[in-house]
């Protein structure tokens, strides 16, 4: 056997060893999505006081304040720690909004800040002194958001001490704070004293 044919097989083998490692690699980089909302019904969700606030048209879950503007939770059955959560969003004209998670709560704000009455988007909200820490704010937001009344995609990853949001692909806030560190379920907010409507749809969640 020449020199050359011996080392056919451990090319192949290295070869291999080279391709699963890749493919592990990327599975563990990019966590499966699964769906949260199924685009019929409030299947995991905390379904009771939501028909008031909450609709589903065509596959997109509306939320939409009441006349009295008392605002709500749309909460998940299940808590959550360390996850990824990735779904389009589109409002048009003040909507001041959020998706809360772990507990205590931090929430990622998407809308008008009623504090600070600017555009927070993309901003963690910690309700502390300041309530938006400015290592957690997403000062390119502007930058990175379509023109009002588009979908924009979001994406929030806690894990650990950290929560890091991505706009549209691009990465546009994280912030480390080991205080919001218990498992909780996870809500999507209609403020009350707001007269505001929220779109949603492609909701998706992996687990880390």
């Amino acid at each position: 056997m020449s020199t050359v044919e011996a080392m056919k097989p451990r090319t192949s083998i290295f070869t291999l060893l080279v391709f699963l490692a890749a493919v592990v690699g990327c599975s563990a980089a990019e966590p499966v999505l699964k769906p949260l909302f199924n685009g019929k019904d409030f299947t995991g969700f905390k379904s009771e006081g939501a028909s008031e606030f909450w609709r589903i048209e065509n596959g997109v879950l509306v939320g939409e304040n009441n006349a009295a503007k008392t605002g709500h939770y749309l909460w998940t059955q299940k808590e959550y720690t360390d996850f990824v959560l990735e779904f389009d969003v589109r409002w048009k004209g003040y909507t001041d909004t959020g998706i809360e998670m772990r507990k205590p709560k931090i929430q990622l704000q998407l809308g008008i800040s009623g504090s600070l009455k600017v555009d927070m988007s993309g901003s963690f909200y910690t309700g502390g002194k300041p309530a938006y820490p400015e290592a957690g704010q997403a000062k390119t937001a502007a930058k990175l958001m379509k023109p009002e009344g588009e979908w924009n995609t979001f994406r929030v990853q806690a894990k650990g001490n950290t929560f890091t949001c991505w706009i549209n692909g691009v990465k546009a806030s994280e912030y480390t704070d080991p205080k919001f560190s218990g498992a909780a379920p996870i809500g999507l907010q209609i403020h009350p004293k707001v007269a505001m409507k929220a779109e949603y749809r492609n909701v998706k969640l992996a687990e880390l």
